[in-house]
């Protein structure tokens, strides 16, 4: 009895897990029924009555060829079909060549007919783009070659043998796509966006709660803390396992019609560039997470001056990544205010830690064992930083490839701007607007002061109108960006009202 509790929980738990599995189960169930009525009551009269034995590949077919996903079907489907008419041809024209050489040659010719075929399509099947889609359509036109051939020689019959098989494996096949897309389709392409959705928000989570972890794990290692991380860990390795996942679902959603907002010819290849990308993030914040309670810390006084850059470096980042999660998740192209602004302070940020090592004033008193800790988790963070442009480059491309819809631009956004401590370096703090919050960034380095003749030297060719009122605000009227990431101040937006602190 003990065992059979144990079944029914893991039942219970695989259909909570994806309800789906149990409609697919029903579906595999009334296709069999279906195909198998061709066995037992011939529903299309003398069109099915020479089926006979032969209705059993009906049968064979649904159940190697129904999946669970649409495209899954579909390339099985169309594999096994193809295949089989292929194979049959070939095997019918072996057979009459064979029979002219006389009954003492023709098994000869038959034979050797046979591992001449076999050979060259098993080579084939080596080749890494036939694996990929036509690997089940080799392996079946194998089987029916030889199956036709070598029958042929006993059974005069072989035409009808070669339709008969045919034509239930196309019954098969039919059925078992016919009721993969119109009841209840589980699309692939879906589950594949979905999964690079789920996988975006997991890297961002952790990013965003990277500044807690990290500098607070230590201070308060209580239980929470420790449930905390193991749930952010548990989160991202999804990502690192992902692969093989992402693989097949973009080979099954080649095959699949267009449905939904993904339409004919959606770049598939392009998602996984995505995952890939988002793939070498997970492997660096596993790395990362490994030194957040490492044996090895670097003192407490030597922490809190890196707090913010570290900070920012990462919340900046995992920011970017949940713009990209949702320009993604509402297939809506991503708004220049938010994914650069977002960028470019995760980029001041490294630029400001970078100014702070080369200093030489925390290195000074840090021991050589706790160096190791502190310059790995600085590449790390900095790595993150060049990976998360990437992907919110990749997700850019992605939306104009696959034409996503663009995005409302936002109307008089307001910002302030607020001082960072280090490096001089200003980051955007956005204020509520009716629109939502919209973010200027204006980055300001040591240079700036040197450089403002110049701007104001540029600012007509550039359209920019700068007011000042009796307030003391600045409005700043601007169609285009000053400088850049790397300049000395940068104007992203439209009517955009910057108040100057």
């Amino acid at each position: 009895m003990e065992k059979l509790r144990e079944i029914v929980r893991e039942g219970r738990r695989v259909g909570e897990e994806d309800p789906r599995r149990i409609v697919h189960a029903f579906k595999v169930g009334v296709a069999l029924v279906l195909v198998s009525s061709f066995y037992y009551y011939q529903p299309f009269g003398p069109f099915t009555d020479y089926f006979g034995i032969n209705a059993m590949w009906a049968v064979m077919t649904v159940v190697v060829v129904f999946e669970f996903s649409v495209g899954a079907t579909l390339g099985k489907g169309l594999n096994r079909g193809v295949a089989t008419l292929v194979a049959g041809g070939l095997a019918l024209g072996a057979h009459q060549l064979a029979s002219l050489s006389g009954r003492t040659v023709e098994p000869i010719l038959l034979t050797t007919f046979v591992f001449v075929t076999a050979a060259l399509s098993t080579f084939v099947r080596f080749f890494p783009r036939v694996k990929e889609r036509f690997d089940y359509g080799i392996l079946i036109f194998i089987l029916t070659f030889s199956l036709i051939s070598l029958s042929g020689f006993r059974d005069e019959e072989i035409l009808d043998l070669a339709e008969s098989r045919l034509s239930t494996v196309l019954v098969g096949g039919v059925s078992c796509v016919l009721i993969s897309i119109f009841v209840c389709p589980v699309w692939a392409g879906q589950d594949l966006h979905s999964l690079l959705v789920s996988n975006l928000d997991a890297l961002s989570h952790f990013l965003q709660e990277f500044g807690d972890e990290y500098f607070e794990a230590r201070e308060y290692g209580d239980i929470k803390v420790v449930e905390k991380r193991r749930r952010n860990l548990e989160r991202y390795k999804s990502v690192l396992n992902s692969k093989s996942d992402e693989d097949a679902l973009a080979n099954f959603a080649k095959w699949e019609p267009p449905h939904g907002k993904f339409g004919f010819r959606h770049p598939w290849k392009q998602y996984l560039v995505v995952a890939a990308l988002l793939r070498q993030c997970a492997h660096r914040i596993d790395a990362l997470n490994s030194y957040i309670n490492s044996d090895f810390q670097i003192p407490i006084e030597i922490k809190k001056k890196l707090e913010e850059p570290f900070r920012r470096m990462s919340l900046e980042s995992g920011k970017a990544m949940k713009e990209a999660s949702i320009s993604l998740k509402k297939m809506m192209k991503s708004s220049s205010y938010y994914n650069d602004i977002h960028i470019i302070n995760s980029q001041s940020a490294c630029k400001a830690l970078s100014t702070l090592l080369k200093s030489g004033i925390l290195l000074n008193d840090v021991e050589p064992l706790q160096m190791i800790p502190l310059l790995t988790t600085v590449s790390l963070l900095n790595d993150i930083v060049n990976i998360t442009e990437k992907i919110s480059e990749s997700v850019r491309e992605l939306a104009s490839t696959a034409r996503f819809k663009n995005k409302m631009k936002p109307t008089e956004p307001t910002v302030s701007v607020k001082k960072s401590d280090s490096a001089s370096i200003d980051c955007a703090m956005p204020i509520n607007s009716r629109d939502g919050d919209h973010v200027v960034t204006i980055l300001s380095s040591d240079d700036d002061d040197d450089d403002d003749d110049t701007s104001s030297d540029n600012a007509d060719d550039d359209d920019t109108v700068n007011e000042k009122t009796e307030d003391g605000e600045i409005h700043i009227h601007t169609s285009c960006v000053h400088g850049g990431r790397d300049g000395a101040r940068t104007f992203i937006g439209s009517s955009c009202t910057s108040d100057l602190m």
